[in-house]
């Protein structure tokens, strides 16, 4: 049998079980296949899908799953013990999960005392002989088994030896995996590493803790120790390489850490920590490069907007806002990079804002294939120009896109695609229980041409965008293509009542890019109207250079 490398970590990924009892989140059959395929494809080998029978949507997903199935994954059903004073082969949840037709099974049973007195209404006995049952059943019905642990940590601070027989009883019943679970989160780094450890030292009697399971999950006689914790102390992930590091083989988590009450274990976090900080072996480095990739691409699915901060995978994760930041990093990456993020698919931004130096100018013309000099007067006048907006309340941190309008306009570069010469908003009156009825009119002129459009929305900037759009798709198509994504206001002076000045910021997008502008005004319609023109510009700006680098 070959021997798996001592440095390999199995991953296995909850977040279509666990991660969906986030509140807030709810997700199709569609999206759960969706999700599920591209985990497979980032090389997480094995994915919890759901529980079959506890709903109809885990039946069907299960069962799809079987006509297109995952090219290296192993999906893995997720279901309880047996209730107590029953047998396993009589039980209609255990049948339900047999008939997901999968290799492995998730089987959770209770480790804390408490739980079984008061929560199963049993004896401490029962709840090992369902413990039991439950495996040899599935074992005898060639299925291989995940033991999760549920509460263990808890149980094991209160009741040790009680604990330990538990999971002894998961072992000697067949499970190839004893997963220990901080189920309510509560417990530190330090507690885990002592408790881990002791585990894998009280189990070599029987074997656990110091077999191998090979790349290519075929049988290990020797069950091996995994972790499952939870995020009520901000501690999932610290709690998850503790684990590691006193002899767990397996991590569970959950994408962008979805899950109940505060989440779970950010395998987007966890992954590059054990990968690249403390040389574990989890995915290919050409998964690694898909990292972040994956995790908009799950928070998409799942309608829930990124974490723009969070580590390794976040917008602002290796985003540069202080000037001598900036200069250092131009220099040298290391000065403020822990690692390169091109690593995790992620990449370097540098932010724009009143704090910026000159260096934060130069390296965004660089960005936009513009080489410009320090001593370039021009280069001082768009840092120059950029605070003196700022100061009136424009915000480019936010609005890279208008940022880089401004940058063309000071260096001769800004292409006028169209004028607007001007507009008018007319909103009714009448209550509306779901909509605001409003009717725009605009005035663009296009090559020497004026055209005036009209056009409804709800409210008043879905209508001018409308209007806008209208005017000029005849002669830009592609703008049919384009759609506001995001529509942000701030009040900047809210102590002057209604004359107080408006920042208005607006995400537009083509299917592929998404770009933010801003506007500010005193007048909340001219505010994002501004936003609005400039992200219309903007969208137009990417698709001719987009064709000009398609031709060259």
């Amino acid at each position: 049998m070959t021997t798996t490398p001592s440095n390999q970590l199995w991953l296995y990924d909850t977040t279509l079980r666990d991660g969906t009892q986030r509140e807030g989140l709810s997700v199709s059959i569609e999206d759960k296949l969706r999700i599920a395929h591209r985990l497979d494809e980032l090389g997480i080998p094995f994915i919890e899908g759901g529980w079959p029978g506890a709903n109809p949507k885990d039946v069907q997903f299960f069962w799809q799953l079987q006509e297109n199935p995952l090219k290296q994954a192993e999906i893995v059903p997720f279901c309880s013990t047996r209730r107590p004073n029953s047998t396993a082969a009589d039980e209609p949840m255990l049948q339900a999960i047999l008939s997901a037709g999968t290799r492995w099974v998730t089987i959770f049973g209770k480790s804390w005392d408490l739980h079984v007195i008061e929560g199963l209404k049993t004896s401490l006995e029962e709840n090992l002989a369902m413990i039991s049952d439950t495996i040899l059943y599935l074992r005898s019905q060639g299925r291989r088994v995940i033991y999760d642990a549920e509460h263990w940590f808890d149980g094991y601070k209160q009741n040790p030896d009680y604990a330990l027989q538990t999971i002894k009883a998961a072992a000697t019943a067949g499970a190839e995996w004893l997963v220990l679970c901080d189920t309510n989160g509560g417990t530190l780094p330090h507690e885990i590493t002592e408790i881990v450890k002791n585990v894998v030292l009280g189990t070599e009697d029987w074997g656990l803790g110091t077999g191998n399971t090979e790349k290519t999950l075929t049988q290990s006689p020797l069950p091996q120790i995994g972790i499952h914790t939870h995020n009520d102390s901000e501690m999932a992930v610290a709690n998850a390489l503790a684990a590691v590091l006193a002899g767990a083989k397996m991590v569970q988590g959950t994408i962008n850490g979805y899950g109940e009450r505060c989440g779970n274990a950010n395998l987007c976090s966890v992954i590059p920590n054990l990968q690249l900080k403390l040389g574990y072996s989890c995915i290919g480095e050409h998964q690694l490069n898909q990292l972040t990739e994956t995790s908009r691409f799950v928070s998409e699915v799942v309608n829930l907007a990124p974490d723009e901060h969070a580590p390794y995978v976040g917008r602002s994760a290796f985003a540069h806002k202080g000037g001598i930041h900036v200069s250092a990093v131009e220099r040298n990456p290391l000065t403020y990079e822990h690692i390169q993020p091109e690593q995790v698919g992620n990449r370097r931004r540098i932010v724009i804002s009143e704090q910026s130096g000159l260096s934060n100018v130069l390296a965004k013309a660089r960005s936009l294939g513009m080489e410009l000099d320090k001593n370039d007067p021009q280069a001082r006048q768009i840092l120059q120009r950029m605070k003196e907006l700022e100061s009136e309340g424009y915000q480019f941190e936010a609005a890279e896109a208008s940022f880089s309008l401004l940058m063309y306009e000071a260096l001769g570069l800004r292409e006028q695609f169209f004028e607007v010469k001007g507009f008018q908003v007319h909103c009714d009156l009448v209550e509306v229980k779901e909509t605001t009825n409003s009717l725009a009119t605009v005035k663009v002129g296009v090559n020497g041409i004026n055209i005036l459009e009209v056009a409804e929305g709800n409210g008043p900037v879905a209508a001018l965008d409308a209007a806008l759009r209208k005017a000029l798709v005849n002669f830009y198509p592609q703008i049919a293509d384009f759609e506001l994504t995001d529509y942000k206001v701030r009040i900047l002076n809210g102590n002057t009542g209604t004359a107080a000045k408006t920042r208005a910021l607006v995400e537009s997008g083509n299917g592929q890019q998404r770009w933010t502008t801003v506007g500010v005004s005193t007048n909340i319609l001219e505010a994002s109207y501004q936003a609005v023109v400039e992200g219309l510009e903007y969208g137009l700006l990417l698709h001719f250079q987009a064709e000009k680098a398609l031709k060259v």
